[in-house]
């Protein structure tokens, strides 16, 4: 199991006092696409009201089945070092929330097969886990994954809600876990036109009223517009990289776009720490009363 390790290498309190920055180049060519990608006669529609967050109605409940050797770790191995470090991420977090208002999170990458979602659903489900009311929202809409990882299939989501093809929210509470999804719904091949020119903004803001943490699983930051859309909706991003896979000179990219007054920091996934796993193993089994584990186990 890959291991994840925190990297959450700049603070708020760090960042107060040096300013704005100015907007690079590569985030000026996303607005630019992401302009080009919406249609005049879409923007000038009225919006529909989003529908309300009852935060005393429970929401339809749906079993989680899981595939074999899943790495969806808080859900299934809430003991081993990679939950851990989940549970030290989401305490960071937490502790970030009582000094600035951060409650709509984006999680997302550089390019694709970085782990993004993998890191977004096990840090939703460990913020949960301190009883707090957490929503997971499937932001890609081009290519989403979470509902198969979790075994949840054809489920109405945020696309056809944000296209008025219902009046529910679309949002399920996991059986046996205290955390809430809303997945994507249907694939589009471009989601911008209804992500601006529908009722995004505004049911961000009726879903922030009954949740502690949106945590939001967007697409990665390049070359799509639509990531671009979330992070204006955003509190606070978290940069997901991977080493042996994201390169350098799009990471510096991906530096570049965020808006760094919203960048928490960045999540190293698959992190081959050894010594560390070792220790953990070692601590834990004589914390439990187990025998520890012989020098030369692997």
């Amino acid at each position: 199991m890959s291991q994840i390790f925190d990297a959450l290498n700049q603070s708020a309190t760090e960042r107060v006092g040096h300013g704005a920055r100015e907007f690079s180049a590569a985030k000026e060519l996303l607005q630019v696409v992401e302009r080009k990608g919406v249609s005049p006669a879409l923007l000038s529609e009225p919006l529909a009201p989003a529908p309300a967050v009852d935060p005393v109605r429970p929401f339809p409940s749906v079993k989680v089945a899981l595939p074999e050797h899943s790495k969806f770790v808080c859900f299934t191995e809430g003991e081993s070092l990679a939950a851990e470090k989940f549970r030290f991420l989401a305490t960071r977090l937490r502790h970030m929330q009582q000094k600035r208002s951060i409650k709509r999170l984006v999680v997302s990458s550089s390019v694709t097969g970085e782990g993004k979602s993998m890191v977004a659903a096990n840090l939703a489900c460990s913020l949960a886990a301190g009883k707090q009311r957490v929503l997971l929202v499937e932001g890609d809409l081009r290519r989403p994954s979470l509902a198969p990882q979790l075994g949840l299939q054809k489920l109405p989501g945020l696309s056809q809600l944000l296209q008025g093809e219902n009046n529910n929210l679309n949002i399920y509470q996991l059986e046996n876990f205290r955390l809430c999804v809303l997945l994507a719904g249907d694939i589009h091949t471009n989601p911008l036109e209804f992500m601006e020119a529908g009722q995004l903004s505004s049911l961000m803001d009726q879903l922030s009223t009954g949740f502690d943490w949106v945590v939001i699983d967007s697409p990665p930051l390049l070359p799509l517009a639509d990531t671009s859309i979330w992070m204006r909706l955003a509190d606070g991003v978290l940069l997901v990289t991977r080493p042996g896979v994201t390169p350098k000179k799009q990471l510096q990219r991906s530096f570049e776009t965020v808006e760094q007054s919203k960048l928490l920091g960045t999540v190293l996934n698959a992190s081959t720490e050894a010594s560390t796993n070792h220790y953990y193993h070692h601590y834990t089994a004589r914390s439990s009363g187990s025998p520890a584990p012989s020098s030369n186990a692997k």
